[in-house]
């Protein structure tokens, strides 16, 4: 039987919400589930605002689309990350620069932010990886100095943390950018299936994000329209799957922590980068990731249409022929077919996030993943080592 890479697992109240969901009708994009997981996940993250939206892309999009830079406009991200990032910049024709990924926590390297600032540049959108926060202090530093906004994506973060040495005081990802965007996705802490929220603390802000992601409609006249806005609502169905989870996200949480520490004890001694944690953060560990140290010069080498000689390939399928079902890591935007094709990022090189994708994959680490599971998947990678 296949251990599968993820498996949600919900021992709460879902069943009950979503009970009363149905027997009650409420089951479009308005109710008391909506209000309360919008109000509470708000609360939870250090925001005050939260605009439940269809699904994580849909709240990128959004976001971006809502603060109404001129075209052309320049937002700095990580080449490391989902093309939903890059993707939400270009639908609003906006253009993307970007940086290098940490080699260590694979989050965007803060050092190279500043050097890609020009007149036109308007915002940065650090991106958490794979439950690690980016190191948020010299990023909103750099954006106070230069007025730009800041777009953050804690999709893959939900109840991550980091240690403001500005603010003296821990702070959970999601609570530092004028705009912060989750994705609910099935394999998220908190997964209401496919959904997304917006949160923000400006009313402003808010109030264009509450209007944009319905179709721009007005109280009255209900179907007269001056902007063009979005079908990017959320389902009071979804947001009671949402809330009955953040009822119990500590405990899912812990046992992430834990799952994580067994692998890595696990796999201690084998030439694979393990997942880390700065002295700064509260890694959540969304998944648990490993990359290949011994391939780091060699697979360089090799081009995006050539992925199939990929180390993290080749390990990869062997460990399917056993019965593990892994997921590899980013390839980085500066690679991407569409985006070159667009006239983006010509002779663009990217080494730390080039070789995390020809190198880097993770294992199974769902919520219902068992001790037993993880055991067989451990044994099968170390035995591709003997």
């Amino acid at each position: 039987m296949t251990i599968p890479v993820n498996e949600p697992l919900m021992t709460g109240n879902e069943l009950k919400y979503v009970t009363d969901c149905i027997e009650t009708n409420w089951i479009s994009s308005a109710g008391k589930y909506l209000e309360r997981f919008e109000t509470a996940w708000a609360e939870y993250c250090g925001q005050k605002h939260g605009i439940g939206v269809s699904n994580g892309t849909a709240a990128l999009e959004l976001a971006v689309e809502i603060l109404a830079f001129p075209k052309g406009s320049e937002i700095i991200m990580p080449s490391f990350t989902i093309i939903s990032c890059g993707q939400a910049i270009v639908k609003n024709g906006y253009v993307p620069v970007l940086v290098d990924c940490d080699p260590e926590t694979y989050c965007m390297d803060t050092s190279q932010i500043e050097s890609k600032i020009t007149k036109r540049t308007v915002a940065i959108m650090p991106v958490h990886i794979y439950g690690h926060s980016c190191d948020m202090d010299p990023i909103l530093d750099i954006a106070s100095r230069y007025k730009l906004m800041v777009i953050e994506d804690a999709a893959e973060a939900h109840g991550g943390e980091y240690f403001s040495k500005k603010a003296k005081a821990w702070r959970r990802c999601g609570s530092f950018g004028h705009l912060s965007c989750f994705s609910f996705y099935a394999n998220k802490i908190i997964t209401t299936g496919e959904g997304g929220m917006v949160l923000t603390s400006d009313e402003k802000l808010a109030e264009r994000l509450r209007k944009h992601r319905s179709l721009c409609f007005l109280k009255s006249p209900r179907f007269l329209h001056y902007h063009i806005g979005n079908n990017f609502r959320m389902t009071n169905i979804q947001a009671a799957l949402g809330l009955a989870q953040l009822e119990y996200i500590d405990k899912t949480i812990k046992r992430k922590i834990d799952m994580a520490k067994k692998y890595s004890d696990l796999l201690k001694g084998l030439p694979l980068q393990l997942p880390t944690q700065r002295g700064w953060a509260k890694n959540v560990i969304w998944m648990y990731s490993v990359a290949l140290k011994q391939f780091e010069k060699d697979c360089l080498k090799l081009s995006t249409k050539e992925y199939e000689k990929w180390p993290n390939y080749k390990i990869m399928d062997r460990l399917a022929e056993q019965g593990v079902q892994t997921r590899p890591f980013f390839i980085g935007m500066h690679e991407q077919p569409i985006f070159q094709g667009l006239g983006y990022f010509k002779d663009e090189s990217y080494p730390v996030t080039e070789r995390l994708a020809r190198t880097g994959f993770y294992l199974p680490s769902g919520q219902a993943i068992t001790d037993a599971q993880i055991d067989k998947t451990a044994a099968a990678l170390k035995g591709l080592f003997q």
